[in-house]
């Protein structure tokens, strides 16, 4: 008979253990894995009846770690990581030909999506599933392969690639550069809408308007408060290609529309180069499959093409 020493500990209360002590909160960690609080509780006492020591520390509505608690967390999480990759391969069979890519909304409808087919055409077997999300893809439950994501590129249990750098510009509909009221220098832009776009992938380095128009000596000429706002650029970018005015855009988001020709930028010394990039970003230690390193092998080439072409 095997030492009780020797004894697994209950996978369901592992799993409580690692998502309280992950939100230092028992109510979160029920909201989050669709139980009750009494239920976290429990699974701890059984986890803690197992280790023999307390978990946690209880400090009125919040919790935190002991020492036994905090040296077992690394090891439980990339247990739970080594299983859901397990499982991944498991099902490699059956999601042979598939690819599943999450990304920012915008970034999805702008710059993924239009170059698809190409894709699709270099692949006839293989189909490209993207996930438009707003927020930060969680690898722990979402069924993504990898993501692209707009940052700085450090994500803490993640490998990282640069993809593209960015740059702001202003782009308009090519009609603003005609008439009385036409563009030729920032000073024009006060007889023209200010489109801003306030999107939750603007960086800190990212300039607005206020900022861009001081650079270039307009910023008592032009009032870069006044315009609208959208929270996505998508939706920034598409108010100024049918019209409504002039966006700070970053580049890769305009890009479509810029070789479509519903954009144009009207100032040649308009670009600022930002902080942040796009990259591609999967776990640690994940098994990529020969689709998935298929489509990344592509993505990068596309990525490389339209740095060269300016789009």
């Amino acid at each position: 008979m095997s030492d009780s020493n020797d004894r697994l500990p209950p996978l369901n209360a592992l799993r409580a253990f690692e998502a309280a002590a992950r939100r230092l909160s028992f109510t979160k960690a029920a909201d989050e894995l669709d139980v009750t609080p009494g239920a976290i509780s429990q699974h701890i006492r059984q986890l803690e009846e197992y280790a023999g020591t307390p978990l946690f520390k209880r400090t009125g509505r919040s919790v935190l770690l002991t020492d036994a608690a905090q040296a077992a967390l690394p090891l439980v999480r990339e247990a739970f990581d080594q299983i859901s990759e397990a499982g991944r391969i498991m099902q490699a069979p059956a999601r042979k030909g598939r690819v599943m890519v999450s990304s920012a909304p915008s970034f999805a409808a702008k710059w993924l999506a239009p170059r698809l087919d190409r894709f699709h055409s270099a692949h006839p077997g293989v189909e490209a599933w993207v996930s438009a999300d707003s927020g930060i893809t969680d690898f722990t439950t979402a069924d993504a392969d990898f993501a692209i994501r707009y940052g700085g590129g450090d994500y803490e249990g993640l490998k990282s690639e640069k993809l593209l750098d960015e740059t702001v510009l202003p782009v308009c509909s090519p009609q603003l550069l005609e008439g009385p009221d036409a563009i030729r220098k920032p000073a024009d832009l006060a007889k023209h809408t200010l489109i801003h776009d306030v999107s939750a992938e603007v960086d800190p380095s990212c300039p607005d308007w206020t900022s861009w128009l001081k650079a270039r000596g307009a910023g008592a000429q032009v009032d870069g408060e006044r315009g609208p706002r959208f929270n996505q650029s998508a939706l920034a970018i598409e108010a100024a290609a049918t019209g409504r005015g002039v966006v700070l855009a970053k580049r890769a988001i305009a890009a479509s529309d810029i070789a479509a020709g519903r954009l144009i930028a009207p100032f040649a010394d308009g670009s600022i180069s930002v902080d942040y990039g796009y990259w591609l970003v999967w776990p640690k230690g994940r098994h990529l499959s020969e689709d998935v390193r298929a489509f990344i092998k592509w993505v990068r080439a596309e990525a490389v093409a339209s740095e060269e072409v300016g789009v």
